[in-house]
């Protein structure tokens, strides 16, 4: 696994920044890694604990959260940039979940050239906001540009999804060590989906921490495995959480175990 690119550092100086312990951010070196899907379950499995929570999408080129829940807020991301609406006034309550989404604007790409600063100071604004909640959940884009960068600085967690897939596994890592370089000591943890085994998925994590630990000397915890499950495509087809449409579904218990881990360490 080669190193990628150097990356020039977009973070702003440690007293600028507006931590948040409580904001998970959801993130991924490439896309098709099922990292909306599991960003989705994972806030309804926190909301099924008794937590307040809330999902934001902070895919600001290709926003598909409002799509996979099968809704139309009135008010989006791109509201909020545009001035319109605060944060606090795109909130869209999701009853079924028994969560709060803020959606992104999906099919556009305008987002995603927000001027840093005011990109900045929606991280900074969502970090204030997520004070309202136990914990809340940000979708982030795929890749490593300034808007994923950026949203992620937050975060007291960040959870890198991945699958035993080469480029998957390569672009983690370089989702990892482009985090590392800027923010040492970020508190980032693998989750890998799509396995076909929880060994399986236990040894793909192995591949990703042997790299880090050879190039980066850090060691990021497995987060959990979610195994292969036909059941997450006919959640995602019928535009319904799994954990309502099908509760005891492999892949929803082990959204659930990781849960009960993460908040109950």
């Amino acid at each position: 696994m080669t190193n990628p690119p150097e990356t020039p550092s977009l973070a702003p100086p440690p007293a600028q920044r507006v931590k948040s312990r409580n904001l998970i951010a959801v993130a991924s070196g490439k896309g098709g890694v099922g990292k909306t899907w599991f960003a989705i379950t994972l806030t309804h499995a926190i909301a099924r604990q008794g937590r307040r929570a809330l999902l934001f999408d902070g895919d600001l080129g290709l926003a598909n959260v409002d799509i996979q829940l099968g809704l139309m807020p009135k008010t989006d991301l791109g509201s909020v940039v545009a001035g319109r609406v605060t944060l606090n006034q795109a909130l869209v309550p999701f009853p079924a979940g028994g969560f709060d989404i803020i959606a992104g604007r999906s099919g556009s790409g305008t987002l995603a050239n927000i001027p840093l600063s005011r990109l900045q100071m929606l991280g900074d604004d969502l970090a204030l906001l997520a004070g309202a909640y136990d914990r809340v959940v940000v979708d982030l884009g795929a890749g490593v540009e300034k808007t994923v960068r950026l949203l992620a600085q937050n975060a007291g967690v960040v959870l890198v999804v991945t699958t035993d897939e080469p480029t998957a596994l390569t672009d983690a890592y370089a989702f990892i060590k482009v985090t590392h370089l800027e923010r040492p000591g970020t508190d980032m943890r693998v989750v890998v989906n799509m396995a076909n085994s929880i060994r399986e998925g236990e040894r793909v994590y192995a591949t990703l921490l042997k790299a880090c630990e050879g190039f980066l000397k850090i060691s990021p915890p497995l987060a959990g495995v979610i195994r292969r499950d036909l059941k997450v495509r006919d959640a995602i087809r019928n535009q319904t959480p799994i954990l309502t449409r099908s509760p005891n579904a492999e892949a929803a218990a082990d959204v659930e175990a990781l849960v009960e881990r993460l908040l109950n360490p």
